[in-house]
């Protein structure tokens, strides 16, 4: 029996490669949003309504989408976003998603902001010991989204790091 080396693995539906890229997880989703928004057009050439067509467009496309996220965002290059982009800009010349809705880097930022709270308020959840120590500072310069300790920072692909070291520029 012998062992195979891969350039890649797929774990809980997300693609990672061995230098750490998400590309090809990204070209994946991006196919299948291609073939999902294709049924919604047939599904609007057969008269589902448009507003019935945005909450489908919402419920299940965007959602396949932003699938653990918080996961992969960290690791996505600047093509990889800029497809991402495309995706959301695509929907809104279909009449699928509002202009004024956010982006899809709005919409991460917004779910890595709620992980992060859950993490934050939940000790028991399975990312809290990852946490730095927390810290009580007797001066109070300006607002910080957290009370932790700041760390050496190793990267922005971690998520832990990537939250901590969020706006504090």
């Amino acid at each position: 029996m012998s062992i195979c080396r891969v350039t890649s693995v797929k774990m809980l539906g997300i693609t990672i490669t061995n230098h750490l890229s998400v590309g090809v997880h990204i070209r994946d989703i991006v196919g299948k949003y291609a073939q999902s928004l294709y049924a919604l057009k047939l599904l609007r050439n057969h008269g589902m309504s448009d507003d019935s067509l945005r909450h489908v467009y919402k419920a299940v496309i965007l959602s396949k989408l932003l699938f653990a996220s918080p996961a992969w965002w960290g690791s996505t290059s600047a093509a990889d976003k800029q497809r991402l982009e495309a995706s959301i800009r695509r929907a809104v010349w279909s009449g699928l998603y509002a202009a004024d809705d956010p982006s899809f880097s709005e919409l991460v930022a917004v779910m890595d902001d709620n992980l992060f709270a859950k993490i934050q308020h939940c000790p028991h959840h399975v990312l809290y010991k990852l946490l730095p120590d927390k810290t009580d500072h007797a001066y109070n310069l300006r607002r910080r989204s957290h009370s932790f300790s700041l760390t050496v920072k190793t990267g922005s692909r971690n998520y832990i790091n990537r939250m901590l070291f969020k706006d504090i520029y």
